[in-house]
């Protein structure tokens, strides 16, 4: 059984935030900061970087406090019998930096939404969202070390996959976060598995699939909905992404419009 007494998201405090707790809760502390701070660890004060996690266990010492103009964090406090809690592998009272904060963030969010609901309505979801909170700290605890553009790199996909349309290219993209396009390259590949322009192609099939899906679009209009000046490279990457032409995949899953305009492309 889990139960949450309090969970609170961007919570604001000034330069002179000071969290001491000598004998710990007698519960559950697990706290996620989005700004610089100062923990008690191994017998003295510590500076840690944003986007760190860390978890105090019941009735342990608890001791952090701003380091800067404004510290902002996520917390929550628990009480929790599952093993994914009281068997963890994470480390009590130690920050370690996480690999994807704003997904933790919107768990906190979502926790934040189910723990106002009545009682009878929220327990099974509540443990879902700490399963995979508990799961995402794993997945940044034992994470190779992160690098210093790791943030930038997920700012930047972020952005990619907000606006796939966007006309992007490896030299903006290297701009955006202030190293070389060739560096760019490099380490995107190596934290996604992909490069970026392969990113945004992605991205563009899948939002192109969307509209085949669900709006009356002809297949130029989401071509250039999404990105694409050229129709015909449009169809080109989406048959080569999906193995089926736009019109094939309308047939089965969507309400395209057909025009005259779209001969060529849909009729491969």
């Amino acid at each position: 059984m889990t139960n949450i007494f309090y969970v609170e998201y961007d919570a604001a405090h000034n330069s002179n935030f000071v969290f001491d707790i000598p004998e710990g809760h007698p519960c559950w502390l697990l706290v996620i900061t989005q700004t610089p701070a100062q923990f008690w660890v191994d017998g003295k004060l510590k500076d840690y970087p944003p986007h760190c996690a860390v978890l105090f266990e019941p009735h342990q010492k608890v001791y952090y406090r701003a380091c800067a103009e404004q510290y902002i964090n996520d917390w929550i406090r628990f009480e929790s019998d599952e093993p994914y809690v009281t068997e963890t592998s994470l480390p009590f009272g130690k920050p370690f930096p996480l690999d994807d904060p704003e997904y933790c963030h919107k768990l906190f969010q979502l926790l934040v939404v189910e723990n106002s609901f009545k009682k009878d309505y929220r327990e099974s979801s509540i443990d879902c969202l700490l399963r995979t909170l508990f799961n995402k700290l794993l997945e940044s605890y034992f994470q190779e070390e992160i690098s210093p553009q790791h943030y930038n790199l997920l700012k930047l996909r972020a952005a990619i996959h907000n606006n796939p349309s966007h006309p992007w290219t490896i030299s903006e993209m290297a701009k955006i976060i202030s190293i070389s396009p060739g560096y760019l390259q490099l380490i995107y590949k190596k934290l996604f598995g992909l490069s970026c322009m392969d990113d945004v192609i992605h991205s563009r099939i899948r939002l192109a699939k969307e509209y085949l899906r669900h709006h009356l679009y002809t297949v130029a209009e989401i071509a250039d909905r999404c990105g694409y000046r050229n129709v015909e490279h449009f169809s080109r990457q989406f048959k080569q992404m999906t193995g089926s032409s736009p019109k094939r995949f309308h047939k089965h899953t969507g309400s395209l419009t057909v025009g005259t305009a779209d001969s060529d492309e849909i009729n491969p």
